[in-house]
């Protein structure tokens, strides 16, 4: 597969053999399968011999975190072509898995590598469950649809709004893993086909990474591009790009509703390219899960209202994807943002001199990165990463592992079983009380200041069904802890 996308990469260059002068090669990490020497196999099949190879860490910044790297090599006058390629076979790893069989498939490494989750996770998460991609961004969506001071039902209707048209531009997107087009109440309602998982979100409204997908870009510099001969109609420029991080643990975050990392990082990538967010004519915000788009929406300043994915030819005040997302076009791993960038190039190419934005983001909100590109070329001046990440740096709140005493909920996420009834809930839990509450007499065994927070779980079965029809954020909880230092919530 990667070899395959490397040729179709070359090829679209309009000059092929363009790749025999790749001087160095950065693979998406895969999850599928381990190789011994992923770029060096690779380029051993493409009859490459670059001097630099690359096979990277995990997140859905990655790719296009490599072409800026790439770029920012290239404008230093330290490197002329890079290649970046990604793939995954994990719906037929998980096919081999039902039929009991293993892939074999070729140069395994001799022993087993650990996966490279680079993010440690804090003990209060580990302690409390909170592990899945589907919860975290969960936890988060509550909190902003609390910060907007919005009804649970008419909330997930929103999300519906926003996440019904990916499915239509998946549905026209040739290279989609799931060109279904969805209603709204297709995409939230909860039935046997789509069971809610971590609430608000259902099965249909989360990234699937079991898919078969790969995708290539090829970075150049002009005058390499020149000297191939490549056509100007065949380039795409980087304009401007920009990454941040937050606190990788979630309740450290003060404000849960937003990401200060997406707000530094899509500012340097505008401010790269000279632009405004008006200027920008097509995106491919990270949607893994509604929230990131949502954050990624308010990070830019854009009404929710107007942003809505439209099929290519139609002309939405703001549309947030080109490909269909993570949930319909397929999330391949960390690769998805491959796609993202090749099918911005096709629709920059069919609309010469507009402005494209791309968006990546890494483990639990953590990693964040927004990237500008044209048909028309511009200064490329690397951001200050120092810089952008200081502008992105927010308030922190303590953490303490155990508490007993009251506290208020800042967020939470029902989760739900396979059978659709609801099992638990993870709670993010501020230790002050609201305001007009006054402080207790009694801290409990927890020694935190006022303003640290603590991570819960609420399994009350009338108390989960009622958290997904009343807000359940600012109320009063108790908590107690046990033995294996896992806090429960009581109303």
């Amino acid at each position: 597969m990667w070899e395959s996308v490397a040729r179709l990469a070359d090829a679209d260059t309009g000059r092929p053999g363009a790749i025999q002068g790749v001087q160095r090669i950065d693979v998406v990490y895969c999850q599928a399968w381990q190789y011994d020497d992923a770029p060096a196999r690779l380029a051993e099949r493409l009859g490459v011999h670059p001097r630099t190879l690359h096979y990277s860490g995990i997140g859905g910044n990655v790719p296009q975190s490599l072409v800026s790297s790439a770029a920012r090599d290239i404008v230093a006058g330290d490197l002329d072509l890079a290649l970046v390629v990604g793939g995954e076979a994990l719906a037929t790893t998980r096919r081999l898995k039902k039929e009991g069989r293993k892939p074999a498939w070729s140069h395994p490494p001799e022993k087993k590598r650990r996966f490279p989750f680079d993010t440690p996770f804090e003990p209060g998460e580990v302690a409390h469950s909170i592990f899945e991609a589907w919860l975290t961004f969960a936890l988060f969506e509550n909190a902003h649809r609390a910060h907007l001071g919005a009804g649970l039902d008419e909330y997930r209707h929103r999300l519906g709004e926003l996440l019904s048209p990916l499915t239509a531009v998946a549905a026209a997107n040739p290279h989609a893993w799931f060109p279904v087009p969805r209603t709204v109440e297709e995409v939230i309602g909860p039935t046997g086909q789509n069971r809610m998982v971590g609430y608000p979100y259902s099965k249909l409204m989360t990234a699937i990474m079991d898919v078969d997908m790969a995708a290539a870009v090829l970075v150049a510099s002009d005058a390499t591009a020149d000297s191939l001969g490549v056509p100007a109609d065949r380039r795409v420029y980087l304009r401007g790009w920009g990454y941040a991080e937050d606190p990788p643990a979630l309740a450290r975050r003060t404000d849960l509703w937003r990401s200060g990392a997406m707000e530094a990082a899509s500012s340097a990538a505008l401010r790269g390219a000279g632009a405004e967010v008006d200027d920008i004519a097509h995106f491919d915000l990270y949607s893994c899960f509604a929230s990131s788009i949502g954050f990624a929406l308010d990070a830019l300043g854009i009404d929710p209202a107007t942003a809505r994915s439209a099929v290519p030819g139609t002309a939405p005040e703001q549309s947030v994807s080109v490909t269909g997302g993570l949930a319909y076009h397929g999330g391949p791993g960390s690769n998805y943002l491959t796609h993202a960038l090749a099918t911005m190039v096709e629709v920059l190419r069919s609309d010469p001199g507009s402005l494209g934005m791309v968006s990546g983001v890494g483990m639990h909100m953590h990693k964040h990165v927004f990237a500008t590109y044209s048909t028309t070329p511009g200064i490329l001046v690397p951001p200050d990463d120092a810089a952008v990440a200081a502008r992105g740096t927010t308030a922190q709140t303590p953490i303490v592992d155990t508490f007993e005493g009251p506290a208020t909920v800042a967020t939470y996420s029902v989760i739900h079983g396979r059978d659709g009834e609801p099992e638990w809930a993870a709670l993010i839990c501020d230790l002050a009380p609201p305001p007009g509450n006054g402080a207790p007499k009694d801290r409990g065994s927890g020694t935190a200041e006022i303003g640290a927070r603590c991570y819960a779980r609420l399994t009350d079965p009338d108390a989960l069904r009622q958290a997904e029809s009343d807000e359940l954020i600012g109320r009063l909880v108790n908590l107690t802890t046990d033995g294996n230092g896992t806090n429960t919530a009581r109303l």
